[in-house]
């Protein structure tokens, strides 16, 4: 089949039903989001220890991802997957029945290994039902389903923690419980992921392999770029900057967050495909770029009518970068091989930043201000952006085939 037949035709149902399992776990993390700082100072610790409670988590993700790497590459995209859901449901029904700040700690730190699992198998198995040349499309559609989970969750979230404050975590617990059900069943009927496809005569690619590649080098570093600007500093700042630079009421630090949030899903929607078409470099540098000033003008022109504008520009951004530099990592992979340790070094590179990013941001704003703070974030993006336009014609992509 062409690339242009490929385009026309109807993305496989398996694919469906893994993107609607991404917007669930999404929708989860958003629902027990409220309600783990709350729930954490119920056992009569400080902010501080329970903020940590919020960020064990992303740790044991990080810390577990070559392991997971590791295990869909031996075990199959297919176990895993659901394997993962099943360890986020189990400790995630496990913190709601925590009785002390340190159980609560342990067992929300578990589901960072659950979540890895999930993730990483997620991403290959889309990538291995995706056409050659829809991968970017599948790619804006995966990262997508979890921005629209990530919306919807925590309106829910604030509403059971209103009746109480464990309700959340029964909630998701249950939720996953039953969605591991319901895509178990549902992909133990599909011939295309049943059973490993990998072609006998291509190795699996390792993360030693791809960090021969150049394009894989270039999108760690536009994953760690994303994971610092995007999902580590604009959400441990933003905040901040609102009430100590601008003396705002943190109001409109949700609707600055919100704008974010809107540019990259409306950027999303309106590209989805784009790099397939146009090839994966322009449409990362173009992402990164927007990031960068986005980001560094927060700083460098505060007020409140920047803030909002970049905040839509940075968002916009990040709805561009994010799919095409997930879809130039699927294509080192290709659909008959095996990835999960590159996929998951993909992972942990943003993972990186999103920790990493807050805490050198927060130290920066602390003793140079938030100019300084927001400026080197922006500067991260723009080294990203500096590895891809040094890649030349590399990163194109097969979306830029002629058929």
């Amino acid at each position: 089949m062409s690339l242009a037949a490929e385009r026309r035709a109807a993305l496989p149902w398996e694919v469906w039903a893994l993107l609607a399992g991404s917007f669930l776990v999404a929708a989860g993390y958003g629902i027990v989001a409220p309600a783990l700082p709350v729930f954490a100072q119920t056992f009569g610790v400080g902010v501080t220890a329970a903020a940590a409670v919020v960020s064990a988590l992303p740790v044991l993700r990080l810390l577990f991802a070559p392991v997971s790497g590791r295990l869909v590459a031996r075990v199959g995209e297919r176990p895993m997957y659901l394997a993962g859901l099943l360890v986020v449901a189990v400790s995630t029904g496990a913190c709601a029945l925590a009785t002390s700040y340190v159980q609560l700690l342990v067992f929300r730190g578990l589901g960072g290994i659950g979540s890895t699992m999930f993730s990483v198998s997620a991403f290959s198995l889309i990538f291995r039902l995706a056409p050659e040349g829809r991968r970017g499309q599948l790619s804006g559609l995966f990262t997508g389903a979890f921005l629209l989970g990530g919306i919807c969750g925590p309106a829910l979230g604030g509403g059971l923690v209103a009746v109480d404050v464990r309700a959340p975590f029964v909630v998701y617990a249950l939720a996953l419980v039953l969605a591991t059900a319901v895509v178990g069943t549902l992909l133990a009927r599909s011939s295309a992921v049943g059973r490993r496809r990998d072609d006998p005569d291509v190795p699996p690619l390792t993360l030693v392999g791809a960090l021969r590649s150049p394009v894989y080098r270039a999108a760690l570093a536009s994953g760690l770029a994303t994971g610092w600007a995007v999902q580590g500093v604009r959400v441990a700042l933003v905040p901040l900057f609102v009430a100590v630079a601008l003396g705002r009421e943190p109001l409109w630090a949700g609707i600055a967050l919100t704008v974010f949030a809107v540019g990259d899903g409306v950027m999303l929607l309106a590209t989805s495909g784009l790099s397939d078409r146009r090839g994966r470099r322009p449409v990362v540098v173009t992402g990164l770029a927007m990031v960068a000033v986005g980001t560094a003008c927060l700083g460098l022109f505060p007020s409140l009518g920047v803030l909002l504008v970049a905040s839509l520009v940075a968002g916009a951004g990040a709805g561009l970068l994010q799919p095409a530099q997930g879809a130039a990592v699927a294509d080192l992979v290709g659909s008959g091989r095996s990835g999960g340790p590159a996929l998951s070094g993909f992972q942990m590179a943003s993972d990186v930043g999103a920790i990493v990013g807050p805490i050198a941001a927060g130290a920066l704003a602390e003793g140079l201000g938030f100019g300084a703070a927001f400026g080197v974030s922006g500067g991260v993006a723009a080294l990203a952006l500096l590895v891809w336009l040094l890649l030349g014609s590399r990163a194109e992509g097969p979306g830029t085939r002629r058929t």
